[in-house]
């Protein structure tokens, strides 16, 4: 197995190697939500900001798919304009926990088909990160798959303006993750950000890709 304290680790996974890294080192099965506050969230970086009492923190779950092409690649996708709540952000493919979904794997998948047209059959679930806290008031089970070659996509045009690829080894070499600032309720926030060519990954889903980083390379 590559050294994964060194960025070159990741480059050198296929999608077996990878299969076996994430099933080693990610949760078998979803936190319990009553442990949220020990997971990562969007107050990491400035914890005095984190309100010491919240209303109930709304479930939803995404889904993040690895793709092999030439090395292994993550979808992501980009937010329509106008959208009511993250419009134009980068973002995995995902959404709220419906009732009938029953929990965060089946909600990821739904969620995943019906955003982007990616079809079940094709999605290896590999596990689970612990949930994030967004500052937005929702609290996100990640859910970790290999997809398998040979899917196709269609993006809902309410919801998705594109669908994209990037590196995961470029996603998961700290070296590409950055803090950034910016002013949010009135107050400057600290962030981590992964800019990629001219896409500019930030928010919940850097700090979602930064959790995984932390589970795959933890020694």
């Amino acid at each position: 197995m590559p050294n994964f304290s060194k960025p070159a680790g990741f480059a050198a996974l296929d999608a077996e190697r990878f299969r076996v890294l994430a099933r080693q080192r990610l949760l078998p099965e979803p936190a319990g939500l009553p442990a949220w506050r020990e997971g990562p969230s969007d107050f990491d970086l400035d914890p005095g900001t984190r309100p010491p009492s919240v209303p109930p923190l709304r479930p939803a779950a995404v889904l993040v798919p690895v793709v092999a092409g030439a090395g292994l690649n993550v979808l992501l996708t980009k937010r329509t304009a106008h959208l009511p709540a993250h419009a134009g952000q980068i973002a995995f493919p995902g959404g709220k926990i419906e009732a009938e979904d029953g929990g965060p794997l089946a909600a990821a998948l739904r969620e995943a088909e019906e955003e982007i047209g990616l079809n079940r059959d094709f999605v290896e679930p590999l596990g689970f990160i612990e949930p994030y806290e967004t500052g937005t008031g929702f609290i996100v089970t990640p859910v970790v798959a290999h997809v398998s070659a040979g899917f196709s996509l269609k993006a809902d045009p309410e919801e998705v303006d594109s669908v994209f690829e990037v590196p995961l080894a470029f996603l998961l070499d700290e070296a590409n993750h950055r803090i950034d600032t910016r002013e949010w309720r009135g107050a400057e926030r600290r962030f981590y950000a992964i800019p990629h060519e001219d896409r500019y990954i930030w928010g919940a889903t850097a700090g979602i890709i930064r959790a995984l980083w932390r589970r795959l390379s933890a020694q």
